[in-house]
C-alpha cells in the first residue's frame, strides 16, 4: 500500500524519513489503520510511502485483551519531531483512542519509531522507540520495508526473524 502527498516546508525545511508503527485492536482494525494512513499523509508537511503488510499479533503488557492489527509505514516529513507527535497524538483522539489502561486496548496507537537517525530523550518523545527492538509486532513489518536497517546493533531482518520465533505475529488475511 502506498500513499501520496507532498511534503510541504514545515518545521524543520528538511525532508526526514521516518518510520510510524500503527496498532489497532478496538472495533474495525483494518478499516482504523487505513483510516490513520489516510489521516496521516493528509497532514501539512507528511507524506507516507510505503506501508507494511498488516500483522495479527497477540498482544503484550496487558494480555488480557483481543488481539491487534499491526503495520509500519514509511514517511517522509519536514515537521519536527514535536510537530509529528502532536499529528499523531491529533489523529489518534479524532479517531476515538482513550488512554485507560497502559499497553491495554485501543482504537488506534501511533509511535514514532525512528526520526532519520536521531536520538531523543524527553519524558513523552522517545526516539528510537525504546521498545521496538523487544517487539515482533513492530521489527517485522520494519524489515519488510527495510530489511537492512540496523536497530541495536542487529539488522532489523535478523532482529524481526528472531523475535517472530518468540513471539505470535501472523500476517493478516
Amino acid at each position: 500500500m502506498s500513499l501520496s502527498h507532498g511534503t510541504e516546508t514545515l518545521g524543520t525545511g528538511r525532508t526526514m524519513r521516518c518510520y510510524i508503527g500503527l496498532g489497532s485492536n478496538i472495533g474495525d482494525s483494518r478499516a482504523i489503520i487505513a483510516e490513520a494512513l489516510k489521516r496521516l499523509d493528509e497532514l501539512p508537511g507528511v507524506a507516507v510511502g510505503a506501508v507494511a503488510p498488516l500483522y495479527r499479533t497477540a498482544p503484550v503488557g496487558y494480555v488480557e485483551q483481543d488481539y491487534f492489527i499491526n503495520t509500519v509505514a514509511e514517511v517522509s516529513t519536514t515537521l519536527t519531531p514535536r510537530q509529528l507527535l502532536d499529528g499523531l497524538q491529533q489523529i489518534e483522539n479524532e479517531l476515538g483512542r482513550v488512554r485507560v489502561i497502559r499497553w491495554g486496548p485501543r482504537t488506534v496507537d501511533l509511535d514514532i519509531l525512528l526520526y532519520g537517525e536521531q536520538t531523543i530523550d524527553e519524558p513523552d518523545l522517545q526516539v528510537p522507540h525504546p521498545r521496538m527492538g523487544q517487539r515482533a509486532f513492530v521489527m517485522v513489518p520494519l524489515a519488510d520495508l527495510n530489511p537492512e536497517l540496523v536497530v541495536g546493533g542487529e539488522k532489523a531482518h535478523i532482529l524481526a526473524r528472531r523475535l517472530a520465533e518468540e513471539q505470535e505475529i501472523h500476517i493478516d488475511k
